[in-house]
């Protein structure tokens, strides 16, 4: 396969460059013979899906951001490094939470310690919530120094801006994210806001959602998916693949049947799972969104079942999605979703 051949050069490479600079220091000798690493294997034997860096959030208890992405796409056979963009106790959700948060500097000081020990080849990149424009800024950054290693690592992107109206980042990320980031990301996975923030189109009908897609297409993303729109009523997800450019791009609906409960971390995990299958699928975007929703939906109906089994009312508060108990329905799930093509 093309990314284990790619990878097994580049690591042959660093060998050598490693060797070269053996040699030309005898003092050193002794101290490498007895601290020489072992070799990464992740880079030596890869997957035949790929390594994934991503960089989203990170609470102890629960699952959103990293915790509800990195098991998903690791069931799905990826190697996946998390940088954790914060580190909570627990979502912001509860009536209080505590823990820290990385800022830019600190973001690319992982960045260059992964590099001084040739550990940047990368196929993928995710990221989800950020939330401030100087993490935004470092973030684009790594987004060029990783392509400087694998032009062709892919840049899967979550624009969290916020939802149903509201906004809950920075007003100024908005722009950042329009003009800086859009243009260099490879998939884009915003909701029916954000794809009208980064688009200044309201949406208000399916047409209205598929020329948002195609202003992104023009923007940068080939693939584009506007992961939950709701019009009348209904919900939908609406995906769109520009397989060149200048052409038409396909362009699909999946519905999605509306559970009366609100849930964390599901965004992160939609994201995670278009990726996997994505990778999986290149050339049928539709059907890697036929997966994605199934799992999803079969991960949300356990929740909701097990919550109802504890005897607590799914409606009542927000709920913490049951991911362990449904690796199943991730790695091999059944497609209840059918994606319908706009023609």
């Amino acid at each position: 396969m093309l990314f284990q051949s790619e990878l097994a050069s580049h690591f042959r490479l660093t060998i050598s460059r490693e060797n070269h600079i053996f040699r030309r220091s005898a003092s050193s000798r002794s101290l490498r013979n007895s601290e020489m690493a072992p070799p990464i294997l992740s880079l030596v034997l890869p997957s035949e899906t790929g390594r994934v860096l991503s960089i989203q959030s990170h609470t102890v208890q629960g699952y959103v951001g990293n915790k509800s992405a990195v098991f998903p796409l690791q069931l799905l056979g990826y190697d996946v490094d998390p940088i954790n963009s914060v580190q909570f106790s627990n979502h912001t959700g509860y009536p209080t939470f505590k823990g820290q948060v990385l800022n830019g500097q600190q973001l690319w000081e992982l960045i260059e310690g992964l590099q001084e020990n040739d550990l940047l080849y990368y196929t993928h990149l995710l990221t989800g919530y950020i939330g401030s424009v100087s993490f935004l800024s470092t973030v684009l950054e790594v987004v060029n120094k990783l392509r400087s290693v694998n032009p062709k690592l892919k840049y899967v992107c979550d624009p969290v801006m916020g939802d149903e109206g509201k906004l809950y980042v920075p007003p100024e990320l908005v722009s950042v994210y329009r003009e800086k980031v859009v243009p260099v990301a490879s998939m884009l996975t915003p909701n029916q806001f954000e794809a009208e923030l980064l688009t200044n189109l309201r949406i208000e009908s399916e047409k209205d959602g598929r020329e948002a897609c195609n202003i992104l297409h023009a923007a940068g993303p080939p693939m584009v998916v506007l992961t939950s729109i709701n019009i009348n009523g209904n919900l939908f997800l609406i995906g769109s693949h520009q397989k060149e450019k200048g052409l038409p791009p396909e362009q699909f609906k999946i519905v999605i049947p509306k559970i009366p409960a609100y849930f964390t971390g599901t965004g992160d995990l939609t994201t995670a799972l278009l990726l996997g299958w994505s990778n999986k699928y290149p050339d049928n975007l539709d059907k890697a969104a036929e997966l994605a929703v199934s799992s999803l939906q079969a991960l949300l109906q356990r929740t909701i079942n097990d919550y109802k089994s504890a005897g607590h009312d799914p409606k009542s508060t927000s709920l913490e999605i049951r991911l362990i108990q449904s690796q199943n329905d991730i790695r091999n799930p059944e497609i209840k979703f059918r994606a319908e093509r706009y023609t």
